[in-house]
């Protein structure tokens, strides 16, 4: 993206689609269908995911990051409920995403040699001691390009820890089947992302899987997800409230306005008696 492309984006998101009179942008309005309300939050895949190796390409929905700024000025004002279509867009696609992971155990487990449950226990092992030294050299390597030089060694005294366990489960189940076996990469789906993981893969391997765009992406997705969740139950919740104190209001004018009647009966059988 050129500067001029930049400052151009950067106007839209502060500005909103008022910003320089262009009426034919502004006869699309945010709460138009045709724009995505998961784009006007900030969360829809296509963006979260763009550039990555499950690029989505362009959304069917309008993207356009005045209608946010218009969106955000205006939801201060109004409530829209934008947040239940945007969930109902993301639970759709981590549903979709969560069957490709089923689908590719289910592949592997068709193509690799069977192990008994106690050495797929011990391999399971060193496949989650990886991860933790994916995780721990990503995010050491991330907070050294912050600066957090003291955290990031913190970090990578924990992976020498972590290092030496798999070193223990790695003997323990070598230890457990034949030589042969043994050398045989050890597939596992990421529950995540659904990529592949092997047994036998190196730290930098692992820290590219685990700090990549792709896999950040899919957890940035799935948290938006959950933070979407519950502000649309809490939302949920206000108006169910709103709706019993109005209803309690209109049952309380309702007695008032019944005692009044029956003020106003009694008084004119007062009447009707003097």
């Amino acid at each position: 993206m050129s500067a001029q492309a930049q400052m151009r984006a950067m106007l839209d998101q502060l500005m909103g689609t008022g910003r320089d009179g262009d009426s034919m942008r502004q006869r699309i309005k945010f709460t138009d269908e045709r724009v995505c309300k998961s784009h006007l939050l900030e969360s829809c895949p296509h963006d979260i995911l763009s550039g990555t190796r499950m690029d989505l390409g362009e959304c069917m929905k309008i993207h356009d990051l005045a209608l946010r700024a218009d969106y955000e000025i205006a939801s201060k004002q109004k409530e829209y409920f934008f947040e239940l279509d945007a969930t109902e867009h993301l639970q759709s696609f981590i549903a979709d995403c969560d069957r490709r992971t089923e689908l590719a155990k289910k592949r592997l487990a068709e193509t690799q040699e069977e192990i008994s449950s106690e050495v797929a226990a011990k391999a399971e092992r060193v496949h989650e001691l990886n991860e933790e030294i994916g995780k721990l050299l990503a995010k050491a390597e991330q907070l050294g390009v912050e600066g957090n030089v003291e955290e990031a060694q913190q970090l990578l005294e924990k992976v020498e820890k972590t290092r030496a366990l798999k070193r223990e489960a790695e003997d323990i189940y070598r230890n457990s089947m034949p030589a042969s076996s043994f050398q045989q990469q050890k597939l596992r789906v990421c529950e995540v992302c659904s990529a592949y993981l092997g047994l036998h893969d190196n730290d930098r391997r692992l820290a590219d899987h685990f700090g990549g765009k792709l896999h950040l992406g899919f957890i940035e997705i799935r948290e938006k997800l959950e933070k979407l969740r519950k502000m649309v139950a809490e939302k949920q919740e206000k108006m169910r409230l709103r709706r019993r104190e109005e209803r309690d209001r209109e049952e309380q004018k309702e007695k008032e306005w019944e005692r009044e009647r029956e003020r106003e009966r009694e008084e004119r059988e007062r009447e009707r008696k003097r």
